[in-house]
């Protein structure tokens, strides 16, 4: 009687925050993970203690020769995967008083162009796996404008509609696409936030939620409950007072960006 095979994950953005959360649940079930961030050392830790379990690929996301190794890499060990959750990104908030284009390029450029690298690396190796499955971290930043999220958002809102017009081309395929979109949860990114955050989720429970509802497949992962119940109907109500809503939200203080 033969054993059916660990699963094979690819886990990006896997150092810190929510994929260093998701990256325990993924490997306790006793799967095979590729972890992927900038920085080594989290990654190298986390396969000393689960040896044989880990493949550490490392690398700037940001650059699609880069990535093209790392699909090369996980070809030449494993031949295939079966899963793949592309989490990492970052977050830069937008002064419109100074506004600075780079700010949204640098954004775009990791949490939608460093995406769309990484899916061309995993869908030959996708189709190669069992039971294959991309998932996408965007966030409910999407369902309603908040302010000097305008950088953040667009990189989110682009790469949700990306994947969603993905789960319809590769459904006859058999390539099945989920999209988590998170709430406010407390991470190291979160952690510049000089707002209040709602409803906040630690990022254990976060992984948690979000693995426990993997299994199902579901198109969407959008948490937390009573956090999307308040702000989707915020969503349809008229701009001006969504413009009131942005308005009481402002930060009063200059925003921190993201260094890479």
């Amino acid at each position: 009687m033969s054993l059916t095979p660990p699963r094979r994950y690819w886990l990006t953005g896997a150092s810190s925050g929510i994929g260093a959360a998701l990256a325990e649940e993924i490997l306790k079930t006793g799967a095979h993970l590729a972890v992927s961030s900038r920085s080594l050392v989290p990654l190298k830790i986390l396969s000393q203690r689960y040896p044989g379990q880990v493949m550490v690929v490392a690398g700037d996301l940001t650059n699609s020769q880069t990535v093209r190794e790392i699909g090369e890499r996980i070809a030449e060990d494993w031949g295939s995967l079966d899963t793949v959750i592309l989490n990492a990104g970052t977050c830069e908030y937008v002064d419109a008083k100074q506004f600075d284009a780079s700010i949204i390029e640098h954004v775009v450029r990791t949490n939608l162009l460093a995406s769309s690298y990484c899916i061309e690396a995993a869908l030959p190796l996708l189709r190669e796996g069992t039971a294959p499955h991309l998932v996408g971290v965007a966030s409910s930043v999407t369902y309603l404008p908040l302010p000097r999220a305008e950088a953040y958002g667009a990189s989110k809102a682009g790469l949700r509609y990306l994947f969603e017009s993905l789960r319809i081309d590769l459904a006859p395929e058999g390539i099945e696409v989920t999209v988590v979109s998170p709430g406010f949860v407390e991470t190291p990114l979160t952690a510049k936030n000089d707002f209040p955050m709602p409803l906040s989720w630690p990022v254990d429970k976060a992984a948690r939620h979000i693995f426990a509802k993997l299994k199902n497949r579901p198109l969407e992962i959008a948490f937390p409950a009573l956090f999307m119940a308040a702000l989707w109907p915020l969503s349809k109500l008229p701009n001006r007072v969504k413009l009131a809503i942005g308005k009481r939200m402002v930060r009063s203080h200059p925003p921190i960006k993201d260094q890479p």
